[in-house]
């Protein structure tokens, strides 16, 4: 069964329709005063999380309680988890608390970042390459291009999200080290977004995740902040991981900073789903040329907007960079490490990606065929401003719900008021009548 990362808590939600009108899938709708999430059409991009303004909408993740479920459990910072703390000079306090609450490894999500960017970074010199070449570091894109834009599939990277990669490498590296069965380790991965959840319940274009569990930033961040600062007097097995990123991989955090690391000129670096979904629609349609290579986030800013952090993303975003300044700008071609698993087959899907319709009206060809001929007559009924008080986005969504059999015409206000009035004059033109009789 599909898993989305995103929940209603009915008793918050009041029936707004913040929500149905900043989808960007037009996959929530309004029934019985109550949002509802069409799983069909939802590609967890989280954004209903932050347009809500009573809180309604509630993001899944992994409780810390989690970590018994395992004999040993590694765990993935995220590449932004570090710009949420002010005052931190060195990561190394990070590590420190990362052990603290019990992980007996860890494996940088930015030290994926770095393979991966010199894999995109080959990837796009092969004749293989299908120009311009779709990241999918965010785990929405894929999901989106599925959609929206089935053209694109063949653009998409061949390769894995970063978090993905970081969880397969360290549980190998982890049990060949410890000289562990895999059964007995898990990787959590420590996540800004919340369709992190979904990719780990339901990967797109892979068979089984190897992340084992999503908790959110937020919810390790007052434990971690315990070690800001502090973490100097320790011993230094406490404070230390074996494969530490450099610039490049921190920098994958921000909007732009993946790029960089591929090092190509010619590319487009797009956050937010608005701002990505407006970008795909010219590339799809041909109206942008000469791309090799578009970095897509579906967070404001990059991995560092995402709505289970703690920190304000400009905020963060300036802390990262300035933590990137810090760190030394590895020469990706010469690490050993990323040219360990430059060619592994770790870094890919597998299997193929394919177009997901969610304009399906029925399975029957003939059946949809009659549906959508009577969804454009309805459609033509309606007023056409796309108001979304009826509880549907804009007014063709109604029509596609009345076709379903899940919404009438009376939902439409407008609709409402007219039949409204004609009863009313009906009435006085009844009583009018009986007067003169």
């Amino acid at each position: 069964m599909y898993q989305h990362s995103v929940r209603i808590n009915r008793l918050k939600c009041v029936g707004c329709i913040s929500c149905i009108k900043s989808c960007p899938t037009e996959a929530i709708r309004i029934q019985n005063g109550k949002a509802k999430i069409l799983d069909e059409r939802c590609v967890d991009c989280g954004l209903c999380l932050s347009v809500c303004p009573h809180k309604a909408m509630v993001s899944v993740t992994t409780p810390l309680s989690d970590l018994g479920r395992f004999k040993y459990n590694i765990v993935i910072p995220s590449t932004t988890l570090y710009s949420q703390f002010r005052g931190l000079v060195d990561i190394a306090d990070i590590y420190a608390g990362l052990y603290a609450l019990g992980f007996d490894a860890i494996y940088e999500e930015a030290k994926a970042a770095e393979i991966l960017a010199e894999a995109v970074s080959r990837h796009i010199h092969s004749p293989n390459a299908v120009f311009p070449v779709i990241s999918c570091t965010c785990p929405v894109v894929p999901r989106i291009v599925s959609v929206l834009y089935p053209n694109l599939i063949e653009n998409l990277s061949p390769f894995v999200p970063s978090n993905e990669l970081a969880a397969r490498i360290a549980k190998q590296e982890f049990c060949e080290t410890v000289g562990v069965p895999g059964d007995e380790v898990g990787a959590y991965y420590i996540s800004p977004c919340a369709a992190e959840t979904t990719h780990m319940k339901n990967p797109c274009g892979i068979e089984k995740s190897s992340i084992d569990g999503v908790i959110a930033v937020r919810d390790v961040y007052a434990h971690l902040l315990n070690f800001v600062g502090k973490s100097s007097s320790l011993p230094e097995h406490q404070r230390s991981i074996v494969h530490r990123a450099g610039a490049f991989g921190l920098g994958s955090a921000v909007i732009g900073g993946l790029s960089a690391a591929v090092g190509t000129e010619h590319y487009l670096a797009l956050d937010g789903i608005s701002d990505m979904i407006q970008c795909f629609d010219e590339i799809d349609n041909d109206r942008i040329r000469n791309l090799t290579f578009v970095e897509a986030m579906a967070c404001k800013g990059g991995c560092v907007g995402g709505p289970l952090t703690f920190e304000n993303q400009f905020v963060a975003k300036n802390r990262n960079r300035r933590l990137q300044y810090s760190q030394p700008r590895i020469a990706l071609e010469a690490d050993e490490h990323v040219q360990k698993y430059i060619d592994s087959d770790m870094l890919r899907y597998d299997k193929p990606i394919t177009p997901h319709n969610i304009m399906k009206l029925s399975d029957d060809v003939v059946e949809a065929m009659k549906m959508m001929d009577k969804l454009e007559e309805v459609n033509k009924r309606l007023p056409g401003l796309d108001c979304g008080s009826c509880g549907s986005p804009t007014c063709r969504t109604l029509a596609e719900d009345i076709v379903k059999g899940q919404a009438v015409e009376m939902d439409c206000i407008f609709k409402l008021r007219d039949k409204v009035r004609q009863m009313a004059q009906e009435m006085i033109d009844l009583a009018n009548a009986q007067k003169r009789g």
